[in-house]
């Protein structure tokens, strides 16, 4: 897929899921996308489960809706600090109600609870916070990738290939069938 010209914000806080940051990183930025690491302070590094270092580009402060075309929140216990930050929950909720691409892997539909965006929508999320995500509103499926219009969720890991193929068709739809 072509994402020349789309802008992605990827939500990034200590103690963040490797894979879930740098595949959707990595796979977006290969297909063309602008990807932009976001987080509390602009150019802190913040580290991985494992230690491995992510370098933020800007803040919650200077993050706009309108300058973005999606945004993901990974995995990790990274969520946990990231909804912390009022202006990450104002900035996913502005891109919800535009109808822009949110996603959350793993753990990162906790940002997507918080955000008030799950009511009566299909999600999935790590089996931990089932719970969670069903107290949100949303109705918990447990499947690799749940796409409900401009909302993907994901489990795990394991899941990434489907939740990024998920995301990209919502930012480029299928062109409508000629009659």
């Amino acid at each position: 897929m072509d994402l020349k010209g789309k802008r992605i914000a990827v939500l990034v806080d200590n103690v963040y899921q490797e894979l879930e940051v740098w595949y959707p990183v990595l796979r977006f930025r290969e297909a063309g996308a602008e990807v932009v690491l976001v987080a509390g302070k602009a150019g802190q590094t913040y580290s991985s489960k494992l230690g491995y270092p992510c370098r933020s580009d800007i803040s919650y402060d200077d993050a706009r809706a309108a300058d973005f075309d999606g945004v993901i929140a990974p995995g990790g216990f990274a969520p946990d600090y990231i909804r912390r930050h009022a202006k990450a929950i104002e900035f996913v909720r502005q891109m919800f109600e535009e109808g822009k691409l949110v996603a959350g892997i793993c753990h990162g539909p906790w940002v997507l609870c918080s955000a008030g965006v799950l009511q009566g929508r299909r999600a999935t999320s790590f089996f931990s916070i089932k719970d969670d995500v069903v107290n949100a509103g949303a109705r918990w499926e447990d499947a690799e990738v749940v796409r409900d219009a401009n909302l993907v969720t994901s489990r795990r890991p394991e899941d990434l290939p489907a939740f990024c193929r998920a995301a990209m068709e919502v930012l480029i739809p299928a062109p409508a069938l000629a009659r």
